[in-house]
């Protein structure tokens, strides 16, 4: 493991962080005293974390002097409780410890587990660590991204344009497809998937209200995936593949669109597959979700580990060889010729 500044936790802060994420406490503030990293003060759960929260965070701010919070939730995930970190760092503190503090940060995360931690705050005065502090920033996280200044001049060139398409699909209608926006319980779905909270998340079309809603997000497994596909109505469907290749762990983000033939009516066809291209503009450019695979399918029982696998690594086709020349005549010239020049020819005549 690498460290930013040098700095470790101590074996009595390791055993005090082991406990923690079992459970035993709400609260752990961290110090850096002497280049060791020091637990200077703890609090056990008793009632929930809301109520706790400024009753136990705030009266540990110090004016001038940086430290680390670790807030437990009482929500879990696969790996146990949920934390928050938070690093306080005061306008008024000495430079030199700020800068410690902050090449540390990632340190301390890495020690406690970076798995537990499902928020990660940094401030600067009271209000921004307070529990309204702490809502104002979970707003910010989920509001959508602000548009830049040419951003917001398209929009308002499109808001402005006249129509001339008077077809039933003219609303939301691009070069693309059509964007149906996507509801706010399918896009925290997708957030809580980049963020692997989730490994699996299904999304349809409600062609009704024309939203692209949630629809499933079971824990799923590779031998999982086929019992997800409907074989009567079409899905798009974002899978987290984690799987080995060339002695690497990794972690893929799969899209697989399903649609399962004539099953599914010709407007139901069209929908999904004039949405499918501005959903995955819109989680690509917006959730910042590099997807490594697209797939098409019309049967669940096309997705084996074996097809998986080889749609996410496809293998390399080898190289075409040369033409082989085909060997010449025996030797190493040949047989001999003899060609007469034109006096020679002559004589012979003679």
């Amino acid at each position: 493991m690498s460290h930013q500044t040098g700095i470790q936790a101590s074996e009595d802060v390791l055993e005090m962080f082991a406990r923690a994420r079992n459970g035993k406490y709400r609260l752990l503030k961290l110090d850096i005293e002497d280049e060791q990293l020091t637990v200077s003060a703890c609090e056990k759960p008793t009632r929930s974390w809301e109520q706790e929260y400024d009753n136990f965070i705030l009266p540990l701010l110090e004016d001038k002097q940086p430290c680390y919070i670790l807030y437990r939730l009482d929500s879990q995930n696969a790996q146990g409780f949920e934390w928050i970190f938070i690093a306080w760092s005061p306008d008024y503190s000495h430079v030199r410890q700020k800068m410690l503090y902050a090449a540390t940060r990632a340190t301390v995360k890495k020690e406690f587990g970076g798995g537990h931690i499902k928020e990660e705050i940094f401030g600067t005065v009271k209000d921004d660590i307070s529990l309204k502090g702490y809502y104002k920033y979970l707003a910010c996280q989920s509001a959508p991204a602000p548009l830049t200044t040419a951003e917001e001049e398209l929009r308002q060139i499109k808001i402005k344009e006249t129509p001339t398409d008077i077809a039933v699909d003219t609303k939301h209608q691009t070069l693309q497809g059509i964007a149906f926006p996507i509801e706010k319980a399918a896009f925290q779905a997708l957030e809580q998937l980049r963020e692997k909270r989730l490994n699996y998340v299904q999304l349809k079309i409600d062609i009704k209200n024309e939203i692209i809603i949630l629809a499933d997000t079971t824990n799923t497994e590779v031998r999982d995936l086929p019992k997800r596909i409907p074989k009567d109505a079409a899905r798009y469907h974002f899978f987290l593949y984690k799987h080995s290749h060339e002695g690497d762990y990794l972690d893929s983000f799969v899209f697989i669109y399903s649609m399962p033939g004539y099953t599914c009516s010709i407007r139901e066809r069209m929908l999904y597959s004039s949405c499918k291209n501005p959903l995955l503009d819109a989680i690509e450019n917006r959730l910042l979700m590099e997807i490594a695979r697209k797939i098409e399918i019309d049967n669940g029982d096309e997705l084996t580990p074996d097809f998986l696998y080889e749609e996410v690594h496809p293998k390399q086709h080898a190289h075409k060889q040369n033409f082989a020349k085909p060997k010449g005549p025996a030797g190493k010239r040949g047989i001999r010729r003899l060609i007469r020049g034109p006096a020679e020819a002559e004589t012979a005549n003679d």
